[in-house]
């Protein structure tokens, strides 16, 4: 699957902004500099749509992408980063909660977790919230260019234990840098959306 466009149309800082045309979403999420934007670009063929930051923390709302003009991917908060002060991680967490318990025209989470590292409370936290509302979940392990094939396949068995995922769930490796993986989580993003073509 290919998009052929793609375009940043809502920024929402409360549930007020979030858009009202009911087109179907794909949202993302995990810790901050875990490579959110750098997959979404990558998967749109795009540069610079979804702005990466050296500044981790800097996502501070839900970032609407339209694509195609038929579905949107939502860019979230990176949750995790210590430096944030308290009572913005306490606005983003009711934003975040609020979108995901009660946005009926979500489909699907890509739940995004550092192939180098083991996953934190908070990925748990996340992976258990999700699990629990019975939100449909595909789980991916960024940046696997920085691993070898054979450390790679050690911790996808790893990360499937550690996160309590079951054989069926759909776990997939992503490189933003070489692109790999790219068409295998286009094909679940598919499946969420509940495309055949």
């Amino acid at each position: 699957m290919r998009a052929r466009e793609a375009e940043l149309t809502a920024a929402a800082f409360n549930p007020k902004d979030f858009p009202r045309d009911g087109l179907a979403e794909i949202a993302f999420l995990g810790r901050s500099n875990v490579g959110k934007s750098s997959l979404i670009n990558r998967l749109l063929d795009q540069k610079n749509l979804a702005r990466t930051s050296q500044t981790p923390g800097k996502t501070r709302g839900l970032f609407f992408y339209c694509i195609d003009k038929s579905f949107y991917f939502v860019d979230f908060p990176g949750y995790g980063y210590a430096k944030v002060c308290k009572s913005t991680r306490d606005e983003w967490a009711l934003l975040i909660e609020e979108y995901l318990a009660g946005r009926s025209t979500l489909r699907g989470c890509i739940h995004l977790v550092d192939c180098r590292h083991q996953p934190g409370n908070e990925d748990l936290t996340m992976a258990h919230w999700l699990r629990f509302h019975q939100v449909p979940t595909v789980t991916v392990a960024t940046k696997a260019d920085k691993l070898s094939r054979g450390a790679m396949l050690i911790r996808l068995e790893q990360l499937r234990k550690q996160m309590e995922l079951s054989p069926n769930d759909p776990l997939f490796t992503f490189s933003a840098v070489s692109g790999k993986g790219r068409d295998l989580l286009w094909r679940a993003i598919k499946e969420l959306l509940g495309r055949n073509k």
